[in-house]
């Protein structure tokens, strides 16, 4: 990280290290803020955009059959992001017995920001966001996979920078606080957080991903918790009702831009651009949030309406509300939710929607046979605002 680089009135200081590395201390937020027309603009239809979604969400009959391929698709694209790469498919699949190592270590990755998700959303009913609640998210996130060395659950004693994998801190891109800098700066955010604000909440989380982002309190999993944040905190502030935005997909398909910005915020107070990114990705996530939830609820009624026209009906509604939780079933499980005393019956059940061509026969995963709804799986990873 070059000192030159960093150019006129920046939001923080360059310290240096015990080590004598330097590094960046970001200011307290929140900073001085002119929002321009342009910027007025853009958050006039983030916040259009949000709303629509929010009603969206009021009108789904049953919102918790919906939410999970929204997680599953969030925890592949801000997983991709760090390079972590598996499919909503091979998630969707080691889920069915988390006990089995999956063929790929990422996919276990995967699965656990989805772990750490639920349960971040689970324990705001208890805990505001806090850095309690960042240190035990960041636990779920780490457990058993790569990165669990690199103490889960704590905030770094050492320092951590930003650079090509591998490569030394002289070559690093960002280099943040050093660890007095970064207690003292993590204290400063939590205040932030809890602290009533005059400013638009989209503006104000904008800023709250920025400083953590510029922050990096742990060892590894900042990107991953950073954007784990947004939804929380969408959700805690009442802005949405239910966990539907996420901005993963948006940073994915910019992912330079995304870093570069952030980046630019430290470097040259850049702000306005920062924000106004970030306002972008909040209404086209938003638009396709509203299309996808729309997608999957006529589908999910459709599917209904096939089953109501068959025997035993009320057995076929209860597989089809679980396969919106998860798209694959085995005959065991369907035997499990359904209360059902023999594999036989439970089988019928499923065949039955094969039959309707709701689900189809796949292949064997370890010796055990899966049924997948393939329609489901599409439309969590389709995506419809590019």
């Amino acid at each position: 990280m070059k000192p030159t680089d960093f150019t006129g009135d920046v939001p923080g200081m360059l310290t240096r290290s015990l080590d004598g590395i330097t590094c960046f201390r970001p200011n307290p937020l929140p900073p001085i803020l002119h929002l321009d027309m342009e910027t007025a603009l853009i958050l006039s239809q983030a916040d259009h955009s949000i709303g629509k979604l929010w009603g969206a969400g009021r009108m789904l009959p049953n919102p918790h059959l919906l939410i999970a391929p929204f997680l599953r698709r969030e925890a592949v694209l801000s997983s991709r992001i760090e390079g972590t790469v598996a499919s909503v498919r091979e998630v969707a699949t080691f889920e069915i017995d988390p006990s089995r190592e999956p063929a790929k270590s990422d996919v276990r990755e995967v699965s656990n920001y989805v772990l750490a998700l639920k349960y971040g959303l689970e324990r705001l009913k208890e805990l505001p966001v806090s850095l309690r609640l960042i240190r035990e998210l960041h636990a779920n996130l780490l457990r058993d996979v790569r990165g669990s060395d690199r103490h889960p659950g704590e905030f770094r004693t050492v320092q951590n920078w930003i650079g090509p994998q591998g490569s030394p801190v002289e070559q690093a891109r960002y280099v943040p606080p050093a660890v007095p800098d970064m207690r003292a700066a993590l204290d400063e955010f939590e205040k932030f957080l809890h602290k009533p604000s005059e400013r638009p909440f989209l503006v104000d989380l904008a800023l709250i991903h920025y400083q953590f982002e510029a922050i990096h309190p742990f060892e590894d999993g900042n990107g991953r918790i950073g954007r784990l944040l947004i939804p929380l905190l969408l959700c805690e502030r009442g802005v949405l009702s239910e966990p539907l935005l996420y901005l993963s997909a948006y940073f994915d398909r910019h992912s330079k831009k995304y870093a570069d910005l952030l980046l630019q915020v430290s470097q040259k107070n850049a702000w306005l651009d920062w924000i106004q990114f970030f306002l972008r990705g909040v209404a086209e996530q938003s638009q396709d949030a509203q299309i996808r939830c729309g997608k999957l609820l006529q589908l999910w009624q459709e599917y209904r309406n096939r089953i109501q026209k068959v025997n035993a009906p009320a057995l076929g509604l209860k597989l089809v509300d679980h396969l919106f939780t998860q798209p694959l079933v085995t005959v065991p499980i369907a035997q499990s939710l359904l209360g059902l005393k023999t594999y036989q019956g439970a089988k019928k059940n499923l065949d039955k929607l094969v039959t309707e061509k709701i689900l189809r026969e796949g292949r064997t995963v370890q010796g055990t046979r899966y049924y997948v709804a393939d329609k489901i799986l599409q439309l969590t990873e389709e995506s419809f605002t590019e």
